[in-house]
């Protein structure tokens, strides 16, 4: 199963959510697939991609929020999931991209090609609603499933290495984090930059 196969499913049913990417190739393949003002892609950000989506929907929990995760990123930051777990925010969607590699520095393998299991690690730290996938039928019905229920869900995606051959991205960290935050601040009704005169003013 490719990660990019899944993606486009993903773009078909993931509507208006919040979409938090990973840094490298799931960020490269969901901007060609699916930019939106709606995404926040981590472009310089190892292991944070989770605890950040977890902020996210706590602060927004009318709308539904989903991160893509890889192995090697969510290995680096597995104590984040007993807190996740421990608050349950039932508007969030942990997708886990498990190729089994840090494929970005040179396809290193990760601990899951031996015997760390992603899913036993969330069921322990407390998941309820978890999933392992290998083909591109179960993952269609579990991240279909996940969507649906009101419920904090971690899906791992068995997936093979590699990026699917599309252009790479022109948008840069600064401009995405910018374009995010006025799309929030737009349907929110919320100021969360203040104008660029602001801070002077308060100084004088």
């Amino acid at each position: 199963m490719k990660r990019y196969e899944c993606l486009q499913n993903v773009a078909k049913s993931v509507g208006e959510s919040v979409v938090v990417t990973n840094i490298g190739g799931v960020a490269v393949e969901w901007q060609h697939l699916h930019d939106t003002e709606s995404t926040f892609y981590l472009w310089h950000s190892l292991g944070l991609a989770t605890s950040i989506a977890f902020g996210m929907a706590l602060s927004w929990p009318e709308r539904k929020h989903v991160v893509f995760e890889g192995d090697g990123s969510l290995l680096m930051n597995l104590g984040g999931l007993t807190t996740v777990a421990e608050k349950a925010p039932s508007n969030l969607v942990v997708l886990v991209f498990d190729n089994q590699a840090h494929e970005s520095p040179g396809g290193y393998r990760t601990a899951t090609a031996g015997t760390a299991d992603l899913e036993v690690i969330a069921r322990g730290a407390g998941f309820q609603n978890t999933a392992t996938v290998r083909t591109l039928p179960e993952f269609e019905s579990a991240f279909g499933r996940a969507m649906d229920r009101d419920e904090l869900s971690l899906l791992v995606a068995k997936v093979e290495t590699g990026t699917h051959n599309v252009p790479f991205p022109t948008m840069d960290a600064r401009e995405n984090k910018y374009r995010f935050v006025r799309w929030v601040e737009r349907t929110r009704g919320v100021t969360i930059f203040e104008p660029p005169g602001h801070v002077t003013k308060m100084r004088e």
